[in-house]
């Protein structure tokens, strides 16, 4: 088993996605892209507004379009799941936090809501203290009961 600070080399797919990411959204990757619209808008009185002037910006775009969302997506996955990674660790090494948020990114929508609405309540309890030093814990924000009740009005 490969330990955590020995690091495995990227992937070819997974160093391009990278590079093409930071290519792409780079001031010099705008200009670029800038021009190319320049350019082929300033065509259009030689090609005469043709269709096949139309067609070649329409389907220049559709690919480039269809290729960055995956490239992007790729290095975002890889990012959220850094950050992930980072923020658990965090939350881990607090006595204080509560480690029930360790794999929160894996609760349904209506987990975190619930969740939400506690951090909420602690915002409120919060606000009624006399001291800024006072600190609050999910767990004595309010009951679950309390929160669903809250949520659901058709459970009071």
């Amino acid at each position: 088993m490969q330990s955590l600070n020995e690091s495995k080399t990227p992937g070819f797919f997974e160093r391009f996605a990278i590079s093409v990411s930071k290519a792409t959204g780079s001031t010099t990757a705008f200009v670029i892209a800038l021009i190319i619209v320049i350019v082929w808008g300033a065509s259009g009185p030689v090609f005469h507004y043709s269709e096949d002037w139309q067609l070649v910006i329409n389907t220049g775009t559709t690919i480039i379009t269809f290729l960055m969302v995956f490239l992007i997506q790729k290095a975002q996955n890889k990012d959220s799941l850094a950050i992930q990674l980072k923020l658990n660790e965090l939350v881990a090494a607090h006595e204080f936090a509560s480690n029930r948020l360790v794999n929160v990114e894996n609760m349904s929508e209506e987990e975190m809501k619930v969740i939400q609405k506690y951090y909420s309540k602690m915002g409120e309890l919060t606000k009624k203290d006399e001291s800024p030093l006072q600190t609050h814990s999910i767990d004595e924000s309010a009951a679950p009961e309390e929160v669903k009740k809250d949520e659901d009005p058709h459970l009071a």
